[in-house]
């Protein structure tokens, strides 16, 4: 076991775009045909604490945000129940409230440094934005998704920010991520050495459409006409997407040891949902914006040398907002009285991998109708019209339907669901769903 140290740590976030659960060589994922996909997180999981049962607060980028920024069931707020928010909103009241405390704003108030790199999807100025809730700086885009080579979104608009102010590079956007974030780190040292921590939210685009690598500018003008690239793309150009992000990992992480603060930094690695088109979720099934175990269930890792000891592996069942509790926990603040926390720390699974306990998880969707409760071994998980009951570890594909066979336990959960349910906002009708694609455009799953 580790000793406990009470050095407050500096913090890096990174968050990737749409990886599946099984895209990394940690989580069993294959080669590609270059190699290792994966070395650098691979790295990371080796040298600190990996989850098998950790999830995000949703299949769908925006809502996910919503529950890392402020710690809460995202479906509190208006903004989260679109799925995702997108480009289409921009110039109406859906995003983020600036109002509202967050992870980044609690942590200002504990004196960190704090800075957004990448992807924001959290709403649009004026009214939305990181620097109005609880960034010091950004860089990066406000929409969902971009084209790599032009950064456009999918309304044609230019989308790469410094601040609020429109900032135009010529360059790879995972590499222009990835380069910033390690000049952040350059830049804080010396403080963080000092005193003076830093929390950095590091969001990839990576590897979500367009299928882009970054030898590949020529595609940048078939895919601005559509950004979902459903004409192009495979799994080849998508494994070579999250080996770009990687280096850029690599890097950072060589930065952080250069600067002698690797030791008291903790980094934190996953997605924001599960994995689309190209991604390998194996043994899951299913994948973004669907409740089953492919859509929800992501890696989870975390690498703190101070406090974390190598090689750890928990089976803690967790989700997004408790990684940001948690956080909040070790830099020694806490959640505002008047938006107290959904989430539950992890503080004591980092320094005992194996002190587990129950965390009973909660999603809805609107798109197909979707609810899903997980406790323990089991899941309660409803698609249209349809109600299933699955034993997680016994089932992990959830093909073995128990819900005829255990009718009081599909009952009591979905009550339980219910009465959760019962606490948050009510999905209003205008409400929208982007799916992107359909049957129309590639088989069924």
């Amino acid at each position: 076991m580790p000793t406990v140290t009470t050095k407050r740590p500096n913090i890096v976030f990174i968050v990737a775009d749409d990886l599946g659960f099984a895209d990394l060589g940690c989580y069993g994922g294959r080669q590609a045909q270059f190699g290792d996909v994966s070395p650098n997180i691979d790295r990371l999981a080796r040298e600190g604490l990996r989850l098998t049962q950790g999830y995000a607060n949703a299949p769908v980028c925006s809502p996910t945000r919503f529950g890392l920024m402020t710690m809460r069931y995202q479906y509190r707020l208006r903004g989260a129940l679109e799925e995702p928010i997108s480009s289409r909103s921009k110039g109406q009241p859906l995003g983020l409230p600036a109002e509202i405390p967050t992870l980044p704003s609690l942590l200002r108030e504990a004196g960190y440094a704090t800075a957004l790199i990448g992807k924001w999807h959290l709403g649009y100025p004026p009214l939305y934005g990181p620097l109005r809730s609880g960034y010091d700086e950004f860089y990066g885009i406000m929409a969902g998704g971009v084209d790599y080579f032009t950064h456009r979104s999918s309304r044609g608009d230019h989308d790469l920010f410094i601040g609020e102010q429109e900032h135009h590079e010529t360059g790879y956007l995972t590499d222009l991520i990835s380069d910033r974030a390690i000049h952040y780190v350059q830049s804080k040292a010396a403080d963080a050495k000092a005193g003076k921590p830093f929390f950095m939210s590091l969001h990839y685009t990576a590897p979500h459409w367009p299928w882009e690598t970054r030898d590949d500018a020529h595609l940048a003008a078939d895919a601005a006409s559509n950004l979902f690239h459903l004409h192009a793309g495979s799994i080849h150009t998508y494994q070579r997407m999250i080996h770009h992000m990687d280096e850029g990992i690599g890097r950072l992480m060589d930065t952080l040891r250069e600067h002698g603060i690797d030791r008291d930094t903790l980094v934190v690695f996953t997605s924001d949902n599960g994995g689309e088109r190209f991604s390998d979720n194996w043994p899951l099934v299913g994948g973004k914006m669907d409740l089953t175990e492919g859509g929800i269930r992501v890696p989870w890792i975390a690498r703190w040398p101070a406090g974390i000891v190598p090689g750890g592996v928990s089976a803690q069942q967790c989700m997004t907002m408790d990684w940001s509790v948690t956080m909040l926990e070790l830099a020694g603040g806490r959640p505002h009285p008047d938006s107290p926390a959904d989430g539950v720390s992890l503080a004591r699974v980092l320094n005992n991998p194996a002190d587990t306990f129950e965390r009973p998880l909660y999603w809805r969707m609107n798109h197909r109708n979707q609810r899903a409760l997980r406790i323990g071994d089991w899941k309660y998980l409803k698609v249209d019209e349809h109600e299933y009951l699955f034993n997680v570890p016994a089932d992990e594909r959830e093909r073995a339907n128990l819900a005829q066979r255990d009718p009081a336990r599909l009952e009591q959960m979905r009550r339980q669901w219910l009465d959760w349910d019962a606490g948050m906002l009510q999905i209003p009708p205008e409400a929208t769903i982007s799916v992107g694609y359909s049957v129309k455009d590639m088989p069924q799953r």
